[in-house]
């Protein structure tokens, strides 16, 4: 009886080693067959990623050359990436992470998917967000300009579903190139992040650069793009929202004047207003905002990125001058 048992169980262990031999042998010659979809790496298997609040973090995705589409999600944002070539070097894939300006400091996941046709890869990286100190700044202002009345609620809420939809959508292609430029030369007289006492009371924090410059200073596209809505609104006045591409957003605020329109294509360093204090402002100067994949981040921090002879814009964006982005 003993014997016969013994004998089985030696039967059941060889089979399982052939099996599992077997296994091994057919992933190595037919592993996108046999795993078309890969298990998630542990957090932070691919890379280890740390930033400030307000700071954009360019991330890297080495190799992937027949990658179809690579797309990343942090705290529930979701990050495109683009592919990234330079001479003699293999392909690799760019994205650019936006850390919101009051995301709580800590140790998160960016989860990367990588595609390939109808299979699929998952990498980890994780991203430090640390503590970035906010100044703060004291402002008196006139008193309707602070509280409002219920006309202007009304239509300070009726601005703010505007800019909400008109940048809900993104577009698909990356219309900008690795050079960066500040619109206008100046004095930094609101840094980004502020906290902002206004007659005594604090209010929300500064979520842009403002940049002092004489009236009627002309003020430039900081890259490629396509004017996605230009604005008077009570509180930011003249404006002129710019699509970039892939979720990049920026913004030009309390302008004497709007030189671009609607659906006008620009390039970097394109005038496209004029320095003004219209709206909330107390003389004239120029509110420089981003806006990253929904969240709000340092315009200045853009001039930093190491993207000197990297990845160039869509050929069909720059061609085209006629080309609009598709719209998801």
């Amino acid at each position: 009886m003993m014997t016969a048992l013994k004998q089985t169980s030696m039967k059941i262990s060889r089979l399982d080693r052939m099996l599992i031999t077997a296994v091994v042998l057919l992933s190595s010659v037919f592993p996108v067959e046999l795993f078309s979809n890969t298990p998630p790496a542990p957090m932070g298997f691919d890379g280890q990623y740390s930033g400030k609040q307000g700071q954009v973090l360019l991330i890297k995705v080495k190799g992937e050359e027949q990658a179809t589409e690579v797309k990343g999600r942090f705290l529930s944002r979701t990050i495109p990436f683009f592919r990234e070539f330079r001479p003699g070097e293999p392909v690799g894939h760019i994205g650019l992470l936006g850390i919101d300006m009051q995301d709580e400091p800590g140790a998160y996941e960016l989860a990367v998917e990588v595609k390939r046709g109808e299979q699929a890869k998952q990498l980890s990286f994780n991203v430090l967000v640390t503590k970035e100190k906010f100044a703060v700044e004291h402002l008196t202002l006139p008193k309707e300009k602070v509280d409002l009345d219920e006309k202007a609620t009304a239509r300070w809420k009726a601005e703010q579903e505007q800019v909400r939809e008109a940048l809900a959508e993104n577009s698909r292609l990356k219309l900008w190139h690795s050079d960066f430029l500040e619109p206008v030369t100046g004095k930094r007289t609101g840094i980004f992040g502020s906290v902002r006492i206004m007659n005594g009371k604090p209010r929300n924090p500064h979520n842009g650069e403002d940049i002092g410059a004489p009236m009627g200073t002309d003020v430039a596209a900081t890259n490629d793009g396509v004017v996605r809505l230009t604005v008077d609104h009570i509180f930011s006045g003249r404006g002129v929202f710019v699509d970039h591409g892939m979720g990049f957003y920026s913004m030009y605020f309390h302008l004497s004047e709007i030189l671009v329109k609607d659906g006008d294509l620009v390039k970097a360093g394109q005038i496209i207003g004029k320095v003004g204090a219209t709206g909330r402002a107390t003389g004239p100067h120029l509110h420089w905002g981003v806006k990253l994949n929904g969240a709000r981040v340092n315009p200045y921090s853009l001039l930093d990125l190491p993207l000197k002879n990297g990845a160039t814009p869509s050929s069909e964006a720059t061609s085209n001058p006629q080309f609009v982005p598709v719209r998801e």
